[in-house]
């Protein structure tokens, strides 16, 4: 009749927001429900029929897997939020920079996230990869700091940020920081250094390094411009901190017109025997 029409429709309702295709089925439904008192219909209504239809569901996903085969659901712990970062060395100074975009997949979550993180008056780290991890990892490094302070009453050297930050990354090799950290500063005899990190603590010493996801752009720069590497006549090796400041600002315009990741603006710490410096250069904004 038009009432069990109506009822019938009521049945498969949005209060499921399951289509039902199986028409005895809410047939057979329709007609119990209409045997309980009126106080009861809606609780047989709903909840009845949301767990028959649920089970279906699952033997129909149970039935797509036995035809599709097994397929995997997998969960990463970690995330790549982009961003780069460059660091060069020079006879009493060092520089090291890096992009301020925080980004996941193709949203961008901030357009100013540091990447650098100042340690002492003589040294900076510069971290790439997952931000949470970052985080994590430049609040150990300064409790390392703070308490070597404490117990010596002056602050840890350069090099031995670098062997200590190399000994936290791999004490972590079996569940690693997703970090590409590099460590720009003055040496005891305030000479520029610069070090270059994997994620799990492996480094060295290096003329110019660039982490991140522009890595791949900008380090052939670094290599041909300030390494010259691969040249038959090699200029001087010790190159003027305008020429790096030179180098910082067309590595990054080129990487940020290629790298979605890579914009906004970029921040320069300049470390020098008086202490450190912070310039800010700005970006693409798309």
């Amino acid at each position: 009749t038009t009432g069990e029409a109506s009822h019938t429709q009521q049945l498969s309702c949005p209060h499921t927001h399951i289509h039902p295709s199986n028409s005895q089925t809410i047939a057979i439904f329709s007609s119990l429900s209409l045997s309980f008192p009126p106080q009861q219909r809606k609780y047989f209504n709903h909840t009845t029929m949301t767990s028959h239809l649920l089970e279906n569901s699952a033997q129909k996903e149970y039935n797509m897997t036995r035809k599709l085969g097994p397929f995997q659901r997998d969960f990463s712990p970690y995330d790549n939020n982009g961003g780069t970062t460059l660091a060069i060395p020079g006879d009493n100074w060092a520089l090291v920079a890096a992009d301020t975009r925080l980004s996941q997949g193709y949203s961008i979550h901030t357009r100013y996230s540091p990447k650098l993180y100042q340690l002492t008056e003589k040294c900076v780290i510069a971290t790439a990869g997952c931000q949470t991890d970052t985080a994590t990892l430049w609040k150990l490094l300064k409790a390392r700091l703070t308490h070597y302070e404490h117990q010596h009453g002056k602050p840890m050297s350069t090099p031995a940020i670098a062997q200590m930050l190399s000994n936290i990354l791999y004490s972590r090799r079996f569940f690693p920081y997703y970090t590409f950290n590099m460590l720009a500063g003055l040496n005891d005899e305030g000479v520029g250094e610069v070090y270059g990190y994997d994620a799990i603590g492996s480094y060295q010493l290096i003329h110019a390094g660039a982490m991140g996801s522009g890595q791949s752009l900008i380090q052939p720069l670094l290599d041909s411009q300030r390494s010259f590497k691969n040249q038959k006549y090699i200029p001087n090796k010790d190159i003027s901190l305008d020429y790096a400041r030179s180098l910082v600002r067309d590595g990054f315009q080129s990487a940020g017109e290629r790298d979605i990741y890579t914009g906004d603006s970029v921040d320069i710490f300049i470390i020098t025997k008086d202490g450190v410096q912070l310039e800010t250069m700005q970006l693409k904004k798309d």
